[in-house]
């Protein structure tokens, strides 16, 4: 399956690259409502640098989720790939192009539902409205520190 998520930010291309390499963006960008604990931050300037995020799926499942920076092109993108945890299989690209009023932040990701069929099925009704709603928060968080008004 394919996500993705554009926003326009009212900021050069480079502060919204600037905001993901904050020591403590992935927790800026952690949901309230997710049961989600940072285990080990990665350094997404590091190819091969890998986070390691403990939750609890649907509040209940225990999951450990181990993700590797594969990609890292300032101030254009950066790339992630679930190494293991929940998903069958997990890409995100964190996309940051030119805009007449700032930047877009772009986050596209190709994944793969867990539970063989069951997991396909359950995609559209459980899974991908959970990570528009994450996204949507992202990407606001994103926007509030990069315009100012954090």
């Amino acid at each position: 399956m394919k996500f993705a998520k554009e926003s326009i930010i009212k900021a050069a291309p480079e502060k919204v690259f600037a905001f993901h390499e904050l020591p403590d963006a992935f927790e800026r960008l952690i949901p309230p409502w997710e049961n989600a604990r940072v285990i080990q931050k990665a350094d997404i300037n590091q190819i091969g640098s890998q986070a390691i995020i403990e939750q609890k799926i649907f509040g209940v499942i225990p999951a450990r989720w181990v993700a590797e920076h594969t990609k890292y092109e300032p101030p254009l993108m950066f790339e992630d790939v679930q190494i293991s945890g929940p998903f069958k299989s997990w890409r995100h690209q964190h996309i940051i192009k030119s805009h007449e009023t700032g930047a877009i932040l772009r986050d596209e990701i190709e994944f793969e539902a867990p539970f063989w069929i069951f997991g396909a099925f359950a995609a559209p009704f459980l899974i991908s409205p959970k990570i528009e709603k994450m996204f949507a928060y992202r990407h606001e968080v994103t926007r509030k520190w990069c315009e100012g008004g954090e």
